[in-house]
């Protein structure tokens, strides 16, 4: 299939829109975020909580009404390089982690498992007409929950549009049931290590904890998103002019889709499949039951890899190349982590974090419990216009969240809720949002094109969103 530049309504490429309406880079951003943070130590004044270790669940946790006026430690501008590398040490054990599972996943990309999956589904399901959007929605949502999957869904875009119009939908619609998949599985985070994972490790709950009512979210939103797309498609079908796409369906001269050709689900694919249930069903026992954390999930994932490339009878030196391949690729994510979190070290040596959380919680304390905890989830879905990065989000936000959930009396875990929900719904209608732009990219869809398309569904999932952190903080999730 080919692949068409992005053209906005009035027929400019995309560039149009990178070259005036450009984010800074998210390294960029951080830094200047750091320096702001510096310049708040001379400006904010210095103040900090008391905080005592809870003997029920060992977190430590701040005491209320304990905040005190300290001596104040201004932050020059010659420590802000030191902190960024502070940052770093003191995030080496996620960074390593997040390397190990870049690494691990690439070799599992590199057997073809996932392409003879996926292949498997669509000659299965080919045949069945709308059912083959649901099927596709929770087939990608698995990547999503388990391997962070985002922007890489971009390669099974040509295969969705194929798909669609044989059965005659249009690319609208075979686009959406692939990268909506995805970034539903991404935002209900059941096992997704890159934001949940990172959010709950920052918050002192167990990795993968509360993985119930998550589970229920993504049934959720699979619920809506297909009611929603097959809705869609039969319009499509029924009447081709009412397709959102549909000059760019007049001018396709895609040939029918040969099933034939596609991968075949072979031995080591399945050897493959196998190897990743067994090392998911591990990790949720060794979480729950034995308090597994960095070091442990670091070397289950590590294992993962090494045996599915075994699996696909992979040399040694094969599954170290695609090792390395992979960490290279989670360079600037796992590189992000520590750099935010130099904007953390810097506002707690120049004593002011505690101070800037005692703001907030004496502007919302007023409020209604349920008003506040909308108030965090609302708050994490505006960061996420500016970092789009769930890592980079999770490390910026979460370490102010999370003293200010314990003063207003929110759970942790439902401010790790509305953290993962803030930051992945609006990554299918932001123009900054490389997974998105990615799949528009391949698919030949206009940005208007898509939000046209997307903003009922987006108001849809931003107010499921609400209800399911209010459902937390009433249920002390």
């Amino acid at each position: 299939m080919s692949v068409h530049p992005v053209m906005t309504d009035s027929g400019r490429p995309t560039s149009f829109w990178r070259k005036y309406i450009k984010m800074p880079h998210t390294f960029v951003l951080l830094v200047i975020l750091t320096l702001l943070a510096a310049a708040l130590t001379y400006l904010v004044p210095s103040g900090e909580f008391e905080r005592a270790k809870d003997p029920t669940s060992g977190k430590t946790l701040v005491v209320p009404n304990s905040y005190h006026a300290v001596e104040g430690d201004p932050v020059s501008l010659v420590e802000v390089p030191k902190a960024i590398v502070k940052g770093l040490i003191d995030s080496s054990d996620i960074v390593f982690f997040i390397f190990i599972i870049g690494g691990a996943f690439q070799v599992i990309t590199a057997t073809g498992t996932i392409e003879a999956v996926t292949s498997r589904v669509a000659k299965t399901f080919s045949k069945r007409g709308i059912m083959i959007i649901p099927v596709f929605l929770g087939l990608f949502s698995v990547g999503g929950f388990t391997m962070g999957m985002s922007s890489e869904v971009m390669v099974f875009v040509p295969l969705g549009i194929a798909i669609a119009r044989s059965l005659g939908y249009d690319a609208l619609t075979g686009t959406a049931m692939v990268s909506l998949g995805a970034s539903i599985g991404f935002t209900a985070g059941l096992m997704n290590p890159f934001n949940v994972g990172l959010a709950q490790v920052i918050a002192e709950v167990p990795m993968f904890s509360g993985m119930w009512l998550r589970a229920i979210l993504l049934i959720t939103l699979l619920v809506i998103t297909s009611w929603y797309i097959i809705r869609y498609a039969r319009k499509v079908r029924k009447t081709p002019e009412a397709s959102i796409v549909h000059n760019l369906e007049k001018t396709s001269t895609e040939k029918k889709l040969d099933l034939s050709s596609l991968p075949s689900l072979e031995v080591k694919h399945i050897l493959t499949v196998l190897t990743i249930i067994a090392s998911f069903a591990l990790l949720i026992w060794g979480v729950s039951k034995k308090d597994w954390w960095m070091e442990e999930l670091s070397a289950l994932f590590l294992t993962m890899g090494v045996v599915s490339g075994l699996c696909a009878k992979f040399g040694p030196s094969r599954i170290a190349s695609e090792f390395v391949k992979g960490a290279s690729a989670i360079t600037f994510g796992a590189f992000i982590i520590g750099i935010a979190r130099s904007i953390l070290i810097v506002l707690e040596q120049g004593n002011v974090i505690d101070t800037i959380v005692f703001g907030l919680s004496d502007a919302v304390g007023h409020l209604h419990g349920s008003i506040q905890v909308l108030g965090m989830y609302f708050f994490q879905t505006v960061m996420n216009v500016f970092i789009t990065s769930g890592t980079g989000l999770a490390a910026t936000t979460m370490p102010i969240m999370v003293p200010l959930a314990d003063l207003l009396g929110v759970t942790r875990q439902t401010s790790v809720l509305a953290f993962q929900m803030g930051d992945g719904f609006t990554n299918m209608i932001l123009p900054t949002s490389s997974a998105l732009m990615g799949s528009l990219a391949v698919s030949g869809i206009t940005y208007q094109q898509w939000v046209k398309f997307m903003w009922p569904l987006m108001l849809m999932w931003v107010i499921t969103g609400a209800v399911f952190v209010l459902i937390g903080h009433a249920i002390a999730y």
